[in-house]
């Protein structure tokens, strides 16, 4: 059954829709998530939860009634008597399906951060919803778990986290599969980008823009042959979606005897540093380029120093573009280069099983130009971006970013 299919299967009779909790609920996933079964009508009632306000998560005007006040409510579910209490209805029953999409998803943080928001959460959420026999738990979780790799890595493919936080996302995937009863299923991802993001893709283009204002190359390190793996978030939101009514309707294709007990699905569309490099040189109407050899072995000795000189020589520029502008509340988006980000590591999956078993397909599957314009035509409509009127007249090109 295809993924447009199921998602009209699912619609069909309100009385068979099903109930959702959603953790994480106005994270950059979470919104999306919820607007999609929102506006598909796909559940009987929606509950997001989240630690943050509505008023202070940036939300566009077209996420507000998905994300409306009266399906809200402001909790920490990794306190257990917190936990307890959402996943309990008011008529006594709990949610058919939970998504966890919580946890704190910043680069760079501390052990003690990643431990008490990310895995502590997993663990009290995936127990709970254990004990009320949720009829399908969804945690998410990163492909930054494999070993990087230039060949694909597939989900059996070896382990060897290389981010800090997918220490602890792997952490949380081992210890979930071991609660009795835990109706489960991991969702690892790639890069996550779309329309507001502000992370890898966001921060490229912010980035861009300021060597646009300082009429100087963009230069990236590396080579242009670095695969990092990208998913469009309508995308993501479909596809956690597709696997919750597949995994509910006896996950048809899955052989747990070759695949094993837990489905583990990997969503993915690879990119390389080259055709990324070439879209913000048409946007932005700069040069781009890779720095050498040997100052990539530089970077890659002290990189440290190398991702603070950056930065100190573009956040001051940042700050004066958006006062040039008038923006005096710029969203989350930053020039801000985070270590973890700009590691030598190919970040390669192969997702094909994904597609394969429960025979979800992709809307966006390609990293275009068209689509980082879009980007950045969602940071404008939220006056978070230095308008620049050359990256709106010249028309886009739609070279593919794949290989």
């Amino acid at each position: 059954m295809s993924s447009s299919a199921s998602e009209t299967q699912a619609a069909s009779s309100s009385s068979s829709k099903p109930s959702v909790l959603i953790i994480g609920g106005l994270g950059f996933i979470g919104r999306y998530l919820t607007k999609h079964i929102h506006d598909n009508d796909l559940a009987s009632e929606i509950k997001i939860v989240d630690k943050q306000l509505p008023q202070l998560a940036w939300l566009a005007p077209e996420f507000e009634a998905a994300c409306s006040m009266d399906r809200f409510q402001q909790a920490d579910m990794s306190r257990e008597q917190t936990c307890e209490k959402i996943f309990t209805r008011p008529d006594g029953t709990t949610w058919d399906i939970v998504f966890n999409c919580g946890g704190d998803t910043r680069y760079s943080q501390q052990d003690e951060i990643y431990k008490q928001r990310s895995l502590k959460l997993s663990m009290v959420v995936g127990k709970e919803a254990a004990k009320r026999n949720v009829k399908c738990f969804v945690e998410l979780s990163t492909g930054a778990i494999y070993k990087s790799d230039a060949t694909p890595s597939k989900e059996a493919a070896k382990v060897k986290p290389w981010l800090k936080i997918a220490t602890y996302k792997l952490q949380a995937e081992n210890e979930l599969q071991k609660i009795p009863g835990l109706n489960l299923v991991i969702v690892r991802m790639a890069n996550v980008y779309g329309e507001y993001c502000s992370k890898v893709v966001g921060t490229m283009l912010c980035m861009a823009r300021v060597y646009k204002h300082l009429d100087r190359e963009m230069k990236w390190l590396w080579n242009p042959e670095l695969k990092t793996n990208t998913v469009h978030v309508t995308d993501v939101a479909r596809a956690l979606w597709h696997v919750t009514h597949w995994y509910m309707n006896g996950k048809a294709n899955w052989d747990e005897e070759a695949m094993g007990p837990t489905p583990c699905s990997t969503s993915w569309m690879r990119v390389i540093q080259g055709m990324m490099s070439k879209h913000m040189a048409n946007i932005f109407n700069i040069k781009t380029g890779f720095h050498g050899t040997i100052v990539s072995q530089f970077a890659k000795l002290n990189l440290g120093s190398a991702v603070d000189e950056e930065n100190d020589e573009l956040l001051q520029p940042w700050g004066d573009l958006l006062n040039d502008y008038g923006i005096t509340r710029p969203g989350p988006i930053t020039p801000y280069l985070e270590g973890d980000t700009v590691k030598d590591k190919d970040f390669c999956l192969d997702g094909s099983r994904f597609k394969e078993v429960t025979g979800f397909e992709y809307k966006v599957p390609v990293v275009t130009e068209k689509v980082l314009r879009d980007i950045i035509d969602s940071y404008r409509r939220m006056n978070w971006w230095p308008a620049m009127e050359d990256t709106t007249l010249k028309p886009a090109k739609e070279t593919e970013a794949t290989v």
